[in-house]
């Protein structure tokens, strides 16, 4: 039967103590939908509610051009796009993933690679707060450097990858998510007239 965790208790376990939340995951049962119903979707509306508010309330400042602002229904229609895109990146590069892990001396179908690329993604969610004051939005890269650490962690659990093949593994699977991230953020700005940068997947 699948488990449901509290998206509060796992976000502060899986930032705070990585080694020992690990293992529970990977053991845990649960499905795509849990996952992404139950932890993925409301983590990944924070950098989506926090860009909207940030950009059409606070503003950017811009040197000689003063402060750049996006419309109210613009700025909705940005952060709904990048929410729905956040979750769809995510369970591709989980797909991709999986389809790899063969190549690596690892295994796990698409539900642990799912869990392990949404899970890992938590740090880049959270500091979606940022996103409030957009000069702060930079130091995002700073919880993107961690979540790759967290994914790092989490293979040897959730993905049985040797220890040998962790580095490759976790490089070329950051690699996919760059790309990935690219190629959606791309049709996202098609879609939302221009939408601002996302931040999801590890």
């Amino acid at each position: 039967m699948p488990v449901s965790p509290n998206p509060v208790a796992r976000a502060t376990n899986i930032l705070k103590q990585p080694n020992e939340e690990w293992p529970l995951i990977a053991a845990e049962p649960t499905d795509t939908a849990t996952v992404m119903q139950g932890y993925a979707a409301p983590l990944a509306a924070i950098p989506a509610i926090c860009r909207w508010l940030g950009y059409t309330v606070i503003g950017l400042g811009v040197p000689y051009f003063g402060t750049y602002r996006i419309g109210f229904v613009r700025g909705f229609a940005n952060a709904v796009v990048s929410w729905v895109f956040a979750l769809i990146g995510v369970y591709i590069a989980a797909v991709v993933i999986e389809k790899l892990a063969p190549s690596f001396k690892s295994s796990g179908g698409t539900i642990q690679a799912l869990k392990l690329v949404v899970y890992a993604s938590t740090p880049v969610w959270v500091a979606g707060v940022l996103y409030l004051i957009p000069a702060l939005s930079p130091l995002i890269v700073i919880a993107a450097l961690y979540a790759i650490y967290l994914f790092y962690l989490g293979l040897p659990s959730v993905m049985h990858t040797p220890s040998d093949q962790v580095i490759p593994y976790m490089i070329v699977s950051a690699l996919i998510v760059i790309v990935v991230t690219m190629c959606l953020a791309v049709v996202a700005g098609v879609i939302a007239g221009g939408a601002i940068g996302y931040g999801y997947a590890f």
